[in-house]
């Protein structure tokens, strides 16, 4: 092949690139392999039968060595009390959920553009790195009277605190992706003159995508965790402020009801990533089998 016909299917490849992109989502998700019925049951049949089969030993046991409510409540009484005070959890859930997400927003912002300019110079980063470490090694509830004396017992210490707790897996996440980007696709990108914005916009960005994903999974069940933290420490709203209370009245079914909405949802953010994820990068899955 001639280098004139050479450099002419390399233009015709490059102006194809964000076409390819765009495309490559749709293309792998047609060919990914569906499920048949029985193992969407099965998917759905193990888990339920799992709980079901805890929930049952659970009862079992508070009724058959006559353990007291206030130390062990059977699943019959955390269910009455879950009805009992539906209105009352729903608002502390809904609390919860807020301060969750509003926290968990500012994180993921946050951290990716963060580590992208990290990224985008070494001197920077090597500067910046060991700094944020640090932080990260520092307990965030040591932090937690500091930010309640800044910002007083309102949402804002609280979306603080869920933002400072979240924020640094998604920030090495990301960094440590776009970092580990293959030298060879960038000095092939490079070769074609492309600019750096593009660089980063074809290469490394979709080749960091998977571990960014794993650091947002990783960073929202911190955020829960954070909401938590924060409302304990401040029991004015939120589960964390339920759990509190039925403490102090000697409530244990009240706040078995509230660990158990905690723990669904910290489940359905989990599972809401994780579709988002399979939804943006289909062909990791295919990768991965």
């Amino acid at each position: 092949m001639s280098a004139g016909a050479g450099s002419g299917v390399l233009r015709r490849r490059r102006s194809r690139w964000p076409r390819t992109v765009r495309s490559r989502g749709r293309a792998v998700r047609g060919h990914l392999p569906t499920p048949g019925r029985r193992g969407r049951w099965r998917r759905l049949g193990y888990p339920v039968l799992g709980v079901s089969t805890g929930l049952a030993l659970w009862q079992a046991v508070v009724v058959g060595f006559g353990i007291r409510s206030f130390f062990l409540p059977a699943p019959t009484e955390v269910a009455a009390a879950l009805v009992g005070h539906a209105p009352y959890l729903g608002r502390a859930t809904w609390v919860t959920l807020g301060h969750t997400l509003a926290g968990f927003g500012i994180a993921a912002a946050t951290g990716v553009v963060t580590a992208l300019g990290l990224a985008a110079s070494t001197p920077i980063r090597q500067a910046v790195l060991p700094v944020l470490v640090a932080l990260q090694a520092t307990p965030k509830v040591a932090l937690a009277p500091l930010v309640i004396a800044w910002l007083g017992f309102g949402p804002a210490s609280k979306i603080t605190l869920v933002a400072l707790l979240s924020f640094f897996p998604v920030l090495l996440a990301t960094l440590a992706g776009v970092t580990a980007t293959p030298v060879e696709l960038i000095e092939l990108a490079r070769s074609h003159r492309a600019p750096g914005w593009r660089i980063y916009l074809l290469i490394r960005i979709p080749w960091a995508a998977p571990q960014v994903c794993t650091g947002l999974q990783l960073g929202m069940s911190l955020a829960l965790i954070g909401a938590v933290v924060a409302q304990i420490t401040t029991p004015n709203a939120g589960l964390g402020a339920v759990i509190v209370r039925a403490g102090q009245f000697a409530d244990t079914p009240l706040a078995f009801a509230a660990i158990i909405l905690l723990a669904g949802l910290g489940t359905g953010l989990f599972a809401l990533m994780t579709g988002i994820e399979r939804w943006l990068l289909p062909w990791v899955r295919t990768i991965n089998g």
